[in-house]
């Protein structure tokens, strides 16, 4: 009942190139109206012709970039790196030959570096983050003064410009690692969910299979009784001795296996296909646990509740394999024995999973339930429980249920559901009985 999923690479993250050729036009409209700003409306002194030339060179290989490839094209891991990287030293070079470091637009040079940490694999994004520190040093050292009214100069003394250059480093490195951390959590949980929905449309699939085979069964009876009935038609005109007379005889005794083969299956389903869809408390234990029986771990299962009045809810494939996942989990780590408990009365219906082995590593406890948590204690033997119990959580959560895991001390883990939740429709009511 494990499941695997295997974390996707760079492909999982490439960045489109629409997207960024849209945020380049952004900074080219930005750029041209500050320079315009500045230089026509303020009137301040500064190197226009050169800042002018560097934003229509970002301009012309936007340009070429966007009638160059379609919009839905997707940059590898290696292109993203350069583009962004041009775009980088490009703003590193408009600051340059405006102020350096002390221009107010100085923290703008972190922009590049955050998209790259959002969207690109962790060594090209540290090696964008490598190039922005030593953009920004560069700044440090611009023999280029401010833009300001004629005739003065705004003074920087050598300490504030320590403190400017910290600044900016520090928030560069911050945002790149918050991008980063979200990002990443993010496509953990996607993949996770997607992960679900597909474990869940297995098992919704094989709890079907079984009405599927009846159906097949029933439409290809017709057919191969007409086969059969030829069959044994050819038989009885052949003469003793013909050459036909054993491939006959095969064709019959082959029909007669197919007719038995297709009289197992419609046993599977039809008839007692209603009574399938409707599930006892009891049986739904027992068929959660019955897979798990023959591994050395012995499982006991006590019912608080009497089996008078239990809750009868419809076949739900999720619970099915959340429950059984959890138990899986526990027969992994259990030293000799689990136990599960269950109980139901009028308001809710509660199932305890316990094993007998070492119990939740504490910071692993703190975080059961997110994506890609992989062991339990350092000795642990068994494998990860990360994505499959993370599964098993959501499916579980997403039928009504409220999970909590702790140590007793070995693993517990409780799962409870208001009593509807898990009912089908027109049950009659039940007497109380003790809380778990």
């Amino acid at each position: 009942m494990a499941v695997e999923l295997t974390r996707e690479g760079p492909e999982s993250r490439k960045l489109r190139l629409e997207t960024l050729v849209r945020l380049r036009w952004l900074a080219v409209g930005g750029q041209a109206v500050t320079v315009a700003i500045v230089g026509l409306f303020l009137q301040f002194s500064m190197p226009t012709e050169i800042a002018v030339l560097l934003i229509v060179l970002l301009a012309a290989v936007n340009g070429w970039l966007q009638f160059s490839y379609p919009a839905t094209h997707r940059l590898e891991a290696s292109s993203a790196l350069a583009l962004l990287a041009f775009d980088l030293l490009q703003l590193t070079a408009l600051l340059y030959v405006t102020g350096g470091i002390s221009n107010p637009f100085a923290p703008l040079i972190s922009v590049p570096v955050i998209i790259s940490s959002a969207s690109q694999p962790l060594r090209y994004s540290l090696a964008l983050v490598l190039i922005a520190m030593l953009a920004i040093t560069a700044l440090v050292f611009s023999p280029f003064p401010l833009p300001w009214y004629p005739g003065s100069v705004v003074p920087f003394e050598p300490l504030l410009l320590a403190g400017m250059w910290f600044a900016i480093v520090s928030t560069t490195s911050f945002a790149a690692f918050y991008a980063y951390r979200v990002s990443d959590e993010a496509n953990q949980l996607s993949e996770a969910l997607t992960a679900t929905e597909l474990v869940l449309q297995r098992e919704m699939h094989l709890s079907e299979l079984d009405g599927l085979a009846a159906a097949a069964a029933h439409e290809l009876g017709t057919p191969l009784a007409t086969i059969s009935l030829v069959a044994k038609e050819m038989s009885r005109e052949l003469e003793p001795g013909h050459r036909l007379t054993d491939d006959v005889q095969l064709l019959i005794s082959q029909a007669e296996r197919c007719r038995d083969i297709l009289k197992r299956l419609t046993t599977l389903s039809t008839g007692s296909e209603e009574h399938m869809k409707l599930l006892p408390l009891s049986s739904l234990i027992e068929e959660v646990v019955a897979p798990h029986r023959e591994f050395g771990i012995a499982i006991e299962v006590n019912e608080l509740s009497p089996r008078a009045g239990e809750p009868m809810g419809r076949r739900n494939a999720g619970i099915i394999y959340g429950l059984g996942n959890l138990i899986e989990n526990a027969v992994d780590y259990a030293k000799s024995k689990v136990t599960i408990t269950v109980m139901h009365d009028a308001q809710k219906v509660a199932i305890m999973i316990e094993d007998d082995g070492e119990g939740f590593a504490p910071d692993i406890l703190q975080r059961i339930g997110d994506p890609y948590v992989t062991r339990r204690n350092p000795q642990a033997k068994a494998g990860g429980l990360g994505l499959g119990l993370f599964i098993a959580k959501t499916l579980l959560e997403r039928s009504g249920a409220e999970l909590s895991f702790e140590n007793s001390p070995g693993a517990r883990i409780k799962v409870d559901w208001r009593r509807e939740s898990m009912e089908a429709r027109g049950n009659s009511h039940f007497s109380q009985h003790p809380s778990i």
